[in-house]
């Protein structure tokens, strides 16, 4: 029996109004491993390839046989935004089958979920957050809304593996079988997985399942690819590069422009008029900045609004009037976004998409781009590089433009190689650790310390924390009184605990974005999200800042004006750049190959750079003396190795080398003050890089690295190890430095 012929007669039905002449590989591939196997599922295929349909297209074909008896299946989506999209796709779908589908998240009213609590049953669409808070607040209900639950479907799979909440849906997902008592298959969706096999163990952890991990074969991509670099100020690079058959430079008249305009907004403007396009950027602040821009574009240009804004702080009512909009065809809106629509929200028929600046992974960009290119077009991407102009006496590092280097290097690794990160799954999640505690005495009442510790080391993801690591922070729990002891010897959770508990915000293991004050003396200098530890430097009010001290109860940061430019800062997963990234950026400066989507000012900017690093032997040596006692280190590593390695030099070498005034540009090269030869620097380093020592010995005195959202409860020495274990990479440096 075909497929098709397998589906259920209403599924066949809802083929033949959309006249669709054959099923697609990816629904094929789905469907045989749905009703053929009883193993998990991880479905990789492109974006817009219709995973959702071919996973539920069988799914409701079972239920249609054989109705479950309570919710048959849960949909774990990453945004509010994506669960409202696919809750009009899916009930369109089970409409004619009879089939209810509900939808569980903070906007949705509390009619429609207590409708679902006296009747479980069809599809619970619901994200991470808001399955936290059913769990913890609807602890006995479980049982009967989930015990003929059959199927777990995690979309976008991939954007929940960058960090702790991919941990929380996994957790969560064995709490509530475990509660349940039933072990549904798991099927994972997503566009860009960069390690199938390993993501596919990942989904199926503690569910005793193997995981089908169809290869489907893939068309041949046809894209529409430009990238085109501007100094924020100044001449363009064309304009001192003697290229004869160069492409005329759009020309934005001063008067039709706002003051000090940045030309890269101004090309945008100009590249988006009657177009529905988007614009990724890769932060918040730039995205408020970046909307205002060009607005004044608009406002100066006497014409109307043509631009909206979509990012995580906004209220729900302004993004999803952004998000109708879009769906529109017959506006011509273009949105400002930063991640939030990088996933699959279906927004119309998108004709460009720019990206401003590099994205931090392959797969951010393919997932950016693939947001454009339905409807049988191919996807188009217009990035815009931008960069202040070096100074005349600049030092050789800040000559080179990174960001365009980065971008250069994402697309080319996914055309030489089909290369996309690899999901990094061996870290120490304590945070995470104090949250599923908490979350577990929260729903379960009074346990001994024992069946505590034995309900949350069992969850998979813990497989690496050790008992006597679990005791430490039991120990400390109770110390700081967020759980207590009871006269029986049980415990609950405690009075301070319970000012975490009873937080909305507790439900989600991911950063929000709290406001800081910034204080220098007495003067206040603006606010900040998330700000960096002790010692890193901030950019705010045209000025770079040292920041001294955080007081994160108060949401205070003190710092200290001071000279220089601002490194990446290193935070959170989105910002990490591989180290396959920087090796590719290295090879961009030493070859002499050309790239056909590069616009002629890009095409100048990377010739100068090839120049310059040519001339000064930065694309050859990873050493470079700037002058008299001042040198650079280009490591080409990425955000992990490099922060590493950063350690590495102050705490192990710097003394022997007479190393100071150590500045990190992170993760592309540290400046440094040196007395010794640069033999001696190399004979230093792979003397010290082989001697064994524990990445313990790579954190400060004194330092606590606070980055996780919990960690502020954790006890100090679990934040030290996490760090020191989950995010240091000591063998991928020792590997580096011994091949220099």
């Amino acid at each position: 029996m075909s497929v098709f012929d397998r589906y259920a007669p209403f599924i066949r039905d809802f083929i033949y109004r959309r006249e669709w002449e054959a099923l697609r590989g990816v629904q094929v591939a789905a469907a045989e491993a749905i009703f053929n196997t009883e193993d998990n599922l991880l479905l990789c295929a492109s974006t817009a390839s219709g995973k959702t349909e071919a996973v539920f297209f069988p799914i409701l074909t079972l239920f249609s046989e054989d109705m479950p008896k309570s919710v048959g299946a849960i949909y774990i989506g990453p945004l509010k935004a994506l669960i409202n999209d696919q809750f009009t796709r899916l009930g369109e779908l089970c409409d004619d089958a009879g089939i209810p589908v509900w939808h569980w998240h903070g906007d949705v009213a509390q009619s429609h979920k207590n409708k679902l609590l006296k009747n479980p049953s069809g599809i619970l669409q619901i994200t991470p957050e808001s399955l936290e808070a059913l769990l913890m607040h609807k602890h006995s209900y479980i049982s009967k809304l989930f015990c003929d639950l059959r199927f777990i479907v995690i979309d976008e799979v991939h954007s929940l593996m960058r960090g702790d909440r991919g941990g929380q849906t996994l957790c969560l997902i064995e709490r509530l079988s475990a509660l349940a008592g039933v072990n549904p298959r798991r099927i994972g969706l997503s566009a860009t997985i960069g390690d199938p096999q390993k993501t596919g163990e990942f989904i199926s952890g503690g569910s005793g399942r193997g995981c089908v991990i169809p290869k489907i074969e893939k068309k041949a991509e046809r894209w529409r690819i430009s990238m085109e670099h501007f100094f924020i100020r100044g001449p363009q690079a064309i304009d001192d590069n003697k290229t004869s058959d160069a492409l005329p430079v759009l020309d934005v008249k001063t008067d039709s422009a706002p003051l000090n305009a940045d030309p890269g907004l101004g090309y945008i403007f100009e590249h988006t008029k009657n177009k529905k396009c988007l614009i990724f950027v890769n932060s918040r602040e730039e995205c408020e900045a970046v909307t205002t821009t060009l607005r004044q574009y608009c406002e100066i240009n006497k014409e109307d609004d043509r631009f909206l804004i979509h990012h995580g702080n906004l209220s729900a009512s302004y993004r999803e009037s952004a998000e109708e909009i879009m769906k529109d065809d017959e506006k011509n809106m273009t949105t400002v976004t930063t991640a939030t629509l990088e996933l699959g929200i279906d927004i119309g028929k998108l004709e460009r998409a720019f990206q401003i600046d590099a994205p931090f992974t392959v797969s951010s960009f393919l997932q950016r781009m693939g947001r454009t290119g339905r409807r049988s077009q191919p996807p188009e991407m217009w990035f815009v590089m931008r960069e202040e102009m070096p100074e005349a006496r600049a030092m050789l590092p800040t000559t080179i433009p990174w960001k365009l280097l980065q971008g250069i290097a994402l697309v080319q690794l996914y055309i030489e190689e089909r290369w996309v990160e690899p999901p990094k799954l061996d870290r120490l999640p304590f945070s995470l650790l104090y949250h599923q505690t908490m979350c577990t005495l929260a729903s379960c009442g009074e346990m001994t310390p024992a069946s505590l510790a034995k309900k949350v080391l069992s969850l998979s993801y813990f497989h690496r924390i050790s008992k006597e690591d679990y005791k430490i922070l039991l120990r400390h729990l109770i110390k700081t009184d967020q759980i207590q002891r009871t006269d029986e010897g049980g415990l609950i959770v405690g009075l301070a605990g319970e000012r975490q508990t009873n937080s909305f915000k507790f439900y989600a293991v991911f950063q929000e974005n709290e406001e800081y004050t910034v204080r220098s003396s007495s003067q206040e200098i603006g606010t900040i999200v998330l700000p960096p530890p002790v010692g890193e430097k901030i950019a705010l009010a045209g000025h770079v800042w040292i920041v001294e001290e955080v007081d994160h109860k108060r949401h205070l940061v003190y710092c200290e004006q001071v000279k220089g430019q601002v490194p990446a800062y290193f935070g959170q997963c989105p910002g990490d750049i591989n180290t396959k990234v920087l090796k590719r950026m290295r090879k961009l400066l030493s070859e002499d190959t050309s790239f056909p989507y590069l616009m002629k000012n890009a095409v100048a900017r990377l010739a100068q750079a090839r120049h310059s690093a040519k001339n000064s032997g930065a694309a050859d040596n990873v050493l470079i003396c700037l002058g008299g006692e001042m040198w650079c280190l280009f490591p080409w590593l990425g955000t992990y190795a490099f922060l590493t390695l950063e350690r590495f030099l102050k705490l192990k070498c710097a003394p022997l080398l007479g190393i100071t005034a150590l500045d990190s540009s992170r993760p592309y090269f540290i400046q440094f003050k040196m007395k010794a030869t640069k033999d001696k620097f190399f004979s230093v380093l792979k003397q010290e890089i082989k001697k064994e020592f524990s990445p313990m010995e790579l954190v400060y005195p004194g330092e606590v690295p606070l980055f996780e959202k919990y960690d502020e409860f954790v006890p100090p020495e679990l934040v030290q190890k996490g760090f020191a274990y989950g995010i240091l990479n000591i063998d991928e440096l020792r590997e580096c430095i011994l091949s220099w």
